[in-house]
Order: C-alpha cells, then structure tokens, then sequence
C-alpha cells in the first residue's frame, strides 16, 4: 500500500493542527503568570504551577496512554486528546480558586498526553520511516506556531480582558484547531491484527530503553526542554518586573517561536547535511549561546537571546525526535514515543519550576548557569550514546 501526496499532505496537516492545540493550550497560562501571581498572593515558583502541573500530569500519563495506543490505535488516541484538551480549556476561567485551576490543569495535561505520546508513532505506521522526518518537522511546526499564538493571545488580551478571557480566547481557537484534526486526520495503517497485547508492550517498553542512542535523545528532551521552559517561565517576571515592560510588550517575546518554527522544519535537512551528531551537539550549544545573551538588562538583547535560544532549541528537538523515530524497534515504536515525549515533559515540569524558584531566590544570572550545565549534560549524553552506538554496531557486523 503507498501513500499517495494527498495523504501526505492530509497528515501534515492534521498532525500541525493537533499539535497547535496541545501546545497552545498546554502553555496559555505562561504569559499571565505575573498576574496569577498578584491575584493569588504567590511567588514566581508557585505561580510556575500552572504551567508545571500540567506538563507533569502529561510526563506521567504520556507512557500508559502510549500504551493504550497499541490497543485501540493511535488515531482514535489522538482524537480524543485534542478534542477533550480543548473542551477542558473552555472550562478553565471559570475556576473559583488556584487550587481547583491545578487540578483541572493536571486533568488537562493527562488529556493532551495523547497526542504527543502517540503521534510520532502513527507517522511512522503512515508514513514509513522515509517520509517521517518531513513530518515529524510539520508537527513540531505546529507545535511552535500554536505555542507562540496561544502565548501572543493570552499576553496581548489579558489587559483588556483579565486572564480569564485571555485563556477563553486560546481555548476557542484550540477547538478550532481541533475540529480540523478530527476531520482531516487520515485512519493509521495498523490493522486490528498488528495491535500489541499488554505483554507485548512490556517487552517494547525494554527495548526501548536498551539501546544507547535512544537514551541519548531521551536526554536532549530532558535536558534541553527543561532549559528552554526555564528561562520562558521566568521571563515574564523579568520583562515585567526589572524591564518594566507591560504584559502585552512582553508576550513579544514569544515571537521568537516563528522563527523557532522554521528551524524545526529545516534541521533534519542539516542534519543530514553534517551529520545528526554534529548538528544536536551544534544546536544545544547555541542554545547555551541565546541564553547568555539574555543576561543584560537590555530589552534589544534579551530578545536576540531568545531567537537564539529558540531557533536552536527547536532545531535540537526536531533532531532528536525524528532520530529517537528512526532508531525505534519495530516492536516498540510507541514505547519509544512515550519514552521520549515522558522525559520532554519532564523536564518541562520539573526544569520549569526548579527554573522559576532558582529565578526568585538567586536572580537571572543563576538560571542562566543552571541552564548551561543542563545543556552541558545533553551534549555530553550525545557523545557518549551515539559513540556506544556506532561501537555496538561495528562489533555486530565483526
């Protein structure tokens, strides 16, 4: 069976909607953190909540859902995410407290899991893993793009509308997004058959844990989206606080995801220009480059730290995620998937809280070295994964 262009263009289309909803919704809350903050009488981590929460819930969700996806088949999982993620973001405003907000936040962040967790998968299963890399590039895309306009709409309606009808505005154009995926999202080719018992699972989540170059993509999601997090949950206290910016001109500074967009469709053509290794490792570095940029109190340079910072960001993930698809077994392409989106959130979570409370004890200077060393360690794991790879293949083909 081939895939005919229209197909193809079907599921660029459908993956970049879906992933403009998850990312759109999964990260509103960031550009109002100073208000909710102010509202609710909290510090810069505790604000950090918000955002943190859900992107937990996602990292421990995303693996029994990846799971649940060999089952009933990744097209049904990834419908019912965006769908119910975009209903639950329709509720949130009405929240009467903080507390009640984390756990519709968290409720929320388990619902989006099914994209994410399962979609690399089902381009393979598509696509075939020549013509993954272009989309998986689609995906990320819409990734940058919905999180750039959710965070440009909450930032720039939240003064004349308050936080609530900021998030109102991101969940209505989410479920636009949405509906689309739902009707344009071409059926997997997984047939009934090929769907995976749960012992069959198990046995691909080990294998998806055993060979050293998955391992080293693993900690690039990690380590780089735990960075990357903590300097955008702390920049907009910076912008609005030592900058003296107003939410709506610091939310500007989400513009830096279109550009981010680009890099991410273009770094597996790098990539395979140089080499994967060569170019992650390249990417990471510039990535440690942007956020030193943003250590002046300069309006002008943050803002070039962050393009840096996001452009080579999204290019290392593109990378690492097309890889991580490529080097998958067979029998554990969902796993894989699950692993890999498990250690992004993670370090979404994890990274971007840690970031925000070293941000209110210790000031910028020391989140900004905090996040070299993190990037320092996805490197390294780079290095020492593919090369235990390459030196595990010689050996089998001695």
């Amino acid at each position: 069976m081939t895939t005919t262009a229209s197909t193809t263009v079907r599921v660029k289309v459908a993956v970049a909607a879906a992933g403009f909803t998850s990312f759109a919704l999964l990260y509103a809350p960031q550009p109002v953190l100073p208000q909710l903050a102010q509202q609710y009488h909290l510090d810069p981590g505790g604000a950090s909540l918000a955002v943190s929460v859900a992107t937990g819930a996602l990292a421990i969700s995303v693996l029994p859902i990846a799971a649940l996806s060999e089952v009933v088949g990744r097209r049904s999982v990834i419908i019912a995410s965006v769908v119910i993620s975009a209903v639950l973001g329709l509720l949130l405003p009405l929240v009467p407290s903080y507390s009640v907000m984390l756990v519709l936040r968290a409720v929320q962040g388990v619902a989006i899991a099914g994209f994410p967790g399962v979609a690399t998968a089902y381009l393979v299963e598509r696509l075939g893993k020549v013509g993954v890399a272009a989309a998986v590039g689609a995906m990320i895309a819409g990734n940058s793009i919905g999180g750039m306009t959710g965070r440009l709409a909450t930032g720039f309606t939240a003064g004349p509308l308050g936080w609530r009808g900021a998030l109102y505005v991101v969940a209505g154009i989410s479920l636009v997004c949405a509906i689309v995926t739902v009707v344009v999202l071409p059926r997997g080719r997984q047939h009934q058959e090929d769907r995976q018992s749960l012992r069959d699972v198990g046995v691909g989540l080990l294998h998806a844990v055993r060979k050293p170059v998955l391992l080293a993509q693993y900690a690039v999601a990690l380590l780089a989206m735990g960075s990357f997090v903590a300097l955008y949950n702390a920049a907009g206290f910076r912008l609005t606080g030592e900058l003296h910016l107003s939410p709506a001109i610091a939310s500007l500074v989400f513009l830096a995801y279109a550009l981010g967009s680009v890099s991410s469709a273009t770094a597996n053509r790098l990539a395979t220009r140089i080499g994967r290794r060569r170019a992650i490792i390249g990417a990471l570095l510039l990535m440690a480059v942007g956020a030193a940029l943003t250590i002046p109190e300069s309006v002008a340079m943050v803002a070039v730290g962050f393009v840096v910072l996001t452009c080579s960001f999204f290019a290392a993930h593109a990378i690492a995620n097309s890889w991580a698809a490529a080097e998958a077994p067979e029998n554990a392409r969902g796993q894989t998937g699950g692993c890999y989106t498990l250690m992004y959130y993670l370090g979404s979570s994890v990274g971007g809280a840690v970031g925000a409370v070293i941000y209110g004890e210790a000031g910028w200077a020391w989140l900004i070295a905090a996040v070299a060393v993190w990037l320092a360690l996805a490197a390294a794991a780079v290095g020492v994964g593919t090369t235990v790879h390459v030196r595990t293949r010689e050996l089998a083909h001695t």
